[in-house]
């Protein structure tokens, strides 16, 4: 198995687990755990951050995918199932990057926002 294939699986699970979380079915705890997991999955922010040597992709490598699992094996299986055939549609159709332009920009004019703030704060000129 390549690393790209790797990764597009993780996205579909991702995915998967995303639709499964907004399914009226699931239940309530696991569709908790289910936008949390999504949510983790496809925020730039980590809990170990990446820089660090080593364990930076400890949560990429193991928290993701065990989170994604344990999803999948609380949720009912007729609700993955719809859950999967939504993933792979959703998928298959074309990736917006202004969407993603926005969110980045938005991204960037929140960490702008902090960093004033924080700089007014603690009393560093010119941040």
């Amino acid at each position: 198995m390549t690393l790209k294939h790797w990764a597009q699986q993780i996205k579909q699970q991702t995915l998967t687990v995303y639709f499964a979380a907004r399914d009226p079915r699931t239940p309530f705890a696991v569709r908790l755990l289910a936008l949390f997991v999504a949510a983790y999955a496809l925020s730039p922010i980590d809990l170990i951050p990446d820089f660090i040597p080593v364990i930076g992709y400890l949560d990429d490598l193991l928290i993701v995918p065990l989170g994604l699992a344990l999803v999948v094996r609380l949720t009912p299986p007729e609700v993955i199932e719809s859950a999967r055939q939504q993933a792979t549609h959703a998928a298959s159709r074309p990736v917006s990057y202004a969407a993603g332009a926005a969110i980045v920009l938005l991204w960037l004019l929140l960490a702008a926002v902090l960093a004033n703030w924080l700089g007014a704060i603690f009393g560093i000129p010119g941040v």
